[in-house]
């Protein structure tokens, strides 16, 4: 059975804007290898059409990248999108999938048939999905800034604490540190 990880860039502050987030080479590196070892994304629409909107023309080369942004897109382009969303049902991008039903049961479908598991990138999918109890590890790239502002990680709250176990914490060269939790027992 597949694994549900949920990741996403964040200040010191808890704020999830992704413009906050320093963006280089080593922090796109750090996604792309997370990237590589799930076996699907897992968004909701709000991110997926932010995504929709900017990776696949730097994939196709229409939008000017770096190397190490048009090696994550094209990676991106080929794995299997899953989207969540109750308003819209029409997913073009290239192996983008419908998220329909029941959130706790279609979910679990999906981490069931994904052996290499799932990586969640939306904030508030992710909050929905922690009340649900599907998350299962979580890989936050923690940032060197105070953003001041929202959107902040879980600022619609959680019924309870979230007891959570180290697994590594490796800083990066720009002064962000990766940080790997897994649910605590």
């Amino acid at each position: 059975m597949g694994h549900l990880t949920f990741s996403l860039n964040l200040t010191l502050d808890g704020c999830i804007d992704h413009r906050e987030g320093i963006v280089d080479d080593e922090t796109h590196a750090f996604f792309t290898g997370l990237m590589d070892q799930a076996g699907a994304m897992l968004w909701g629409r709000v991110t997926y059409e932010m995504m929709e909107s900017y990776w696949p023309a730097v994939a196709s080369g229409a939008e000017d990248a770096p190397q190490a942004m048009r090696e994550w897109a094209r990676k991106l382009e080929a794995k299997p999108k899953y989207v969540v969303s109750s308003t819209r049902t029409q997913f073009p991008w290239t192996n983008s999938h419908h998220v329909a039903g029941d959130l706790r049961s279609s979910v679990q479908k999906l981490k069931d048939a994904t052996p290499n598991g799932v990586l969640l990138g939306s904030a508030r999918l992710a909050a929905e999905l922690d009340r649900l109890d599907l998350i299962d590890e979580y890989m936050f790239l923690v940032h060197p800034r105070i953003a001041g502002h929202g959107p902040t990680l879980y600022e619609s709250g959680l019924p309870a604490t979230r007891r959570l176990e180290l697994v590594t914490a490796k800083p990066l060269r720009c002064g962000a540190v990766a940080m790997h939790y897994r649910r605590g027992r």
